[in-house]
């Protein structure tokens, strides 16, 4: 896979919640590390995304936004 994005996280999908258009999938990037991202269910039929499967969070923005407390 070769791809633009510099932020590409490997992980193991913890948990997929479904909704009725969109599902909302859990990555687990190392023990207690995690990632959400929503897509569609379409997306996720497409893909194959399973509970235990391997997927990588894929992170393209063209801004991040920094706050302190």
């Amino acid at each position: 896979m070769k791809i633009s994005a510099r932020n590409s996280l490997n992980g193991k999908i913890k948990s997929i919640q479904e909704g009725s258009v969109n599902n909302e999938v859990v990555i687990e990037l190392a023990p207690g590390v995690e990632i959400t991202s929503v897509v569609t269910k379409a997306s996720c039929e497409h893909l194959g995304l399973k509970v235990g499967g391997s997927a990588y969070a894929v992170i393209k923005a063209s801004n991040v936004m920094v706050a302190v407390d």
